[in-house]
């Protein structure tokens, strides 16, 4: 089976209306050559597909955009999504329910949602050519996550998740796991999220892709599983000086379930959408990544990513500061708990605030 994976998409200001009008040539270029000849092709939506006005109660941006995404996509080719992000539910059960229901209009199939926990785990299974794919998505604690008794995506559960992989397993030729996590602009994985990905391999996960990143990380291979630590964002396009170039790449993963081969193209954002990379600036981002993937063989690994909470240090401990203190509005800081309660932020808080006990390093 010839699968293509791709990362985040969120239509922005700069290509709602594009979407709005199905302008393929100006949203997709010439990456619309990867679709063809594929037996299934896979994104992450990272937003309601809704006309609502009323979002849900959280920190950061609420993201929708116009219900003519599913017809796009159709067209392109995505014939499946996962929904498992920090994102989908924004603009809460009416928005899930509006974004449902386009899918469905628009053929598209769809995992990493439900009425409640217990039904958000449904695996989503693909045949073709007599094998089964199994594609698991969860997402790491952050606003979107359904609970026992209320709807909303897949979240990732220590026991659970490592559960239903090993179920999948049995039943299944080949299992990808789709993680929504790590943290923001980091190209490399926390400590945490590495073990976790390394156990995900050892219980029998064929490929895990990490996104939510918005940024190209690093790749390895364990237990003969493929192993992305960031995929940067699919189709999630700004004006360029308002975001870091990271933003702009990303990698489309061809994965051959048959052969288990893996091959991941350069994409980049345009003034209106995304292309191929090519020249300089693919050559730039496929050595930067190689790079990176070299790295993890070293404490170079390490060593990036705790710069990178060095770098946010006031971010976080202001939050913390500020935890019980009352804003204008006569409502304590959310912030913290917004921290402690999302895995990729707490990692941040971890590797911050080391006890006395645990190993103390310097770089």
């Amino acid at each position: 089976m010839k699968t293509l994976f791709l990362g985040d998409l969120s239509p922005t200001e700069v290509t709602n209306p594009l979407f709005e009008a199905g302008d393929m040539t100006r949203l997709f270029s010439d990456s619309i050559s990867l679709f063809p000849g594929n037996d299934a092709c896979m994104v992450n939506l990272e937003c309601a597909l809704t006309d609502r006005t009323s979002p849900i109660d959280k920190i950061g941006p609420a993201l929708k955009a116009t219900p003519k995404v599913g017809a796009v996509l159709a067209e392109l080719g995505i014939r499946y999504c996962g929904l498992s992000n920090n994102h989908f539910f924004d603009y809460g059960e009416p928005g899930a329910a509006d974004t449902l229901r386009v899918l469905d209009e628009a053929g598209i199939q769809y995992t990493g949602f439900g009425s409640s926990y217990a039904d958000s785990r449904r695996n989503l299974l693909i045949h073709s050519g007599g094998e089964t794919l199994c594609v698991i998505a969860v997402c790491e604690h952050e606003y979107s996550y359904a609970i026992a008794d209320r709807m909303g995506c897949r979240p990732f559960d220590p026991y659970d998740t490592i559960s239903d992989i090993r179920a999948a397993r049995q039943s299944a030729d080949r299992v990808v796991v789709m993680y929504h996590g790590g943290k923001e602009y980091c190209p490399y994985p926390s400590p945490r999220l590495r073990k976790l990905c390394h156990a995900m391999a050892e219980n029998g996960a064929d490929m895990v892709l990490c996104q939510h990143s918005h940024c190209i990380g690093c790749y390895e291979k364990v237990h003969d599983c493929h192993i992305l630590y960031g995929q940067g964002n699919f189709h999630f396009v700004k004006p360029r000086f308002s975001v870091p170039e990271m933003w702009n790449q990303s990698l489309a993963v061809r994965y051959d379930t048959t052969t288990h081969a893996i091959s991941f193209i350069p994409l980049v954002n345009t003034e209106t959408g995304i292309a191929l990379a090519a020249g300089t600036e693919k050559e730039t981002i496929q050595t930067g990544f190689e790079t990176r993937c070299r790295a993890l063989a070293s404490d170079v690994w390490e060593r990036g990513w705790h710069d990178f909470c060095e770098e946010n240090r006031q971010r976080y401990i202001g939050a913390m500061q500020q935890a019980f203190a009352e804003t204008d509005g006569g409502v304590p800081g959310k912030m913290f708990g917004h921290y402690i309660d999302c895995e990729a932020h707490f990692d941040v808080l971890k590797e911050l605030c080391p006890t006395a006990h645990a190993a103390k390093k310097t770089y």
